[in-house]
C-alpha cells in the first residue's frame, strides 16, 4: 500500500515560504516605516517616537512604553470589513507589542512612548506574521535602539502534515472543512522565541517539530529584512 503524498494547493514544499519582498520608508512622514510581503498578504507598519506620553499619569519613569496598533483595512479583503477596531485587532495589537518588546531597549526611552501602527493592505492569511514583520523592520528603520531584530512566521498542521507560511485556504477554507492546527511564531535572529500561539490541536513531538521549521523559515525571513534595511541605508 502506498501513502499518498501532501500537497499543497499552491504547489509549495511543507517547508517553503510563499515569495517574500520587504522595503523600509515607504511612510515618508513617519520617524520609521517598513513594508513586508508574503504572497497576496501586504502589511505597513509606521512607527512614531520616542515621544512624550499623555497622559502624563501614565508614563513610566523607569523606562519607555510601547504601542502597537493593528488594523487590516477595509478593502484588503474580498468581503469588505467593517473598518475601526475590533477584538481580533485589538489582540493583534497586544501580541504584536510582546512580540517586539524582548530585542527593545526601551530602557533608554523613561517616560516616552513609541507608536507602532501596522495596516495590512492586502489579507491572504498570515496577516499578524507579516505585521510584526514589517514592525520590527520600520522599528529599526526609525533608528530605535534594538537588541536584535524579530521574525514571525505561522506554521500549520492540515491533516497530520506540518507546512509553513499558511495561506488563506490553508488557513481559513481547509480548516472549516478537515480541521487544522495554525500557530504563529515569533523568533530572535539568534533563534529565541518571543512570541507563539497555538490555534488547533497538536502533540509535543509534532509541537518541536514545528518549533524547528518556524525556526529555519525565520531565518531565511531575517535575511530578507536584513537585506532591505542595508539597502536603505546605502542609499542615504
Amino acid at each position: 500500500m502506498t501513502t499518498k503524498k501532501f500537497e499543497r494547493n499552491d504547489g509549495r514544499r511543507i517547508d517553503e515560504i510563499r515569495p517574500m519582498e520587504a522595503k523600509v520608508g515607504v511612510v515618508p512622514n513617519a520617524d520609521g516605516s517598513a513594508m513586508f510581503r508574503f504572497g497576496n498578504t501586504i502589511a505597513i507598519a509606521a512607527v512614531y517616537g520616542p515621544k512624550e506620553y499623555h497622559p502624563r499619569n501614565k508614563r513610566d519613569p523607569e523606562k519607555g512604553t510601547l504601542r502597537c496598533t493593528y488594523s487590516m483595512l477595509s478593502f484588503s479583503v474580498t468581503d469588505r470589513i467593517r473598518p475601526g477596531p475590533s477584538r481580533r485587532s485589538t489582540e493583534i495589537s497586544k501580541i504584536t507589542q510582546w512580540a517586539l518588546e524582548p530585542v527593545l531597549m526601551i530602557d533608554k526611552s523613561p517616560n516616552l512612548v513609541i507608536d507602532v501602527h501596522i495596516n495590512i493592505l492586502q489579507a491572504n492569511a498570515s496577516t499578524r506574521c507579516a505585521g510584526i514583520n514589517a514592525a520590527a523592520m520600520a522599528l529599526a528603520h526609525a533608528g530605535i535602539p534594538m537588541k536584535d531584530l524579530v521574525s514571525s512566521v505561522s506554521v500549520g498542521k492540515m491533516d497530520k502534515t506540518l507546512v509553513v507560511d499558511l495561506n488563506k485556504y490553508e488557513d481559513s477554507d481547509f480548516k472549516e472543512g478537515e480541521g487544522s492546527t495554525d500557530i504563529p511564531f515569533t523568533f530572535t535572529s539568534k533563534g529565541k522565541i518571543t512570541h507563539l500561539q497555538l490555534d488547533g490541536k497538536i502533540t509535543i513531538p509534532q509541537l518541536k517539530e514545528a518549533i524547528e521549521l518556524a525556526r529555519k523559515a525565520t531565518k531565511e525571513i531575517y535575511e530578507v529584512q536584513k537585506k532591505a534595511l542595508k539597502e536603505s541605508v546605502e542609499k542615504k
